[in-house]
């Protein structure tokens, strides 16, 4: 397998294992100095989580809230130490109204792990 099918490989057993709100899965596809930075936050890259207990419990807390949550037909395109997947984002919220959008995640890599995951989704009015 070459860097690029191992990389692949790699997002989409991330992609499954949020699907399946596999956290002990996910975690495990993240370095130990792994950052998330969220959709939506206080600041121009949105909130900042940073390090596998924070991230763990910002991921947690996400599906805890929704769930019902996926991230639908995960496509993935990769470039050297970065990638991105897109896909399709559906829940029920807390209040019950329905999501149905599309977005993305930026990754960069480092020693076959996923370092850093950005995640982009588009609001509807």
């Amino acid at each position: 397998m070459n860097d690029s099918q191992a990389t692949w490989q790699l997002l989409e057993d991330f992609a499954q294992a949020f699907n399946r709100h596999d956290l002990d899965a996910v975690m495990s596809r993240m370095t130990d100095a792994c950052v998330f930075l969220a959709a939506a936050g206080p600041n121009p890259d949105g909130q900042r989580f940073e390090g596998q207990a924070a991230v763990r419990k910002a991921f947690a807390d996400f599906i805890a809230a929704r769930p019902d949550v996926q991230w639908n037909a995960p496509k993935h395109s990769i470039a050297g130490d970065r990638a991105i997947t897109e896909w399709r984002f559906t829940c029920t919220m807390p209040d019950g109204s329905q999501v149905d959008t599309e977005g993305l995640d930026v990754f960069h890599l480092k020693d076959g792990k996923i370092w850093i995951k950005s995640t982009f989704r588009k609001q509807r009015a």
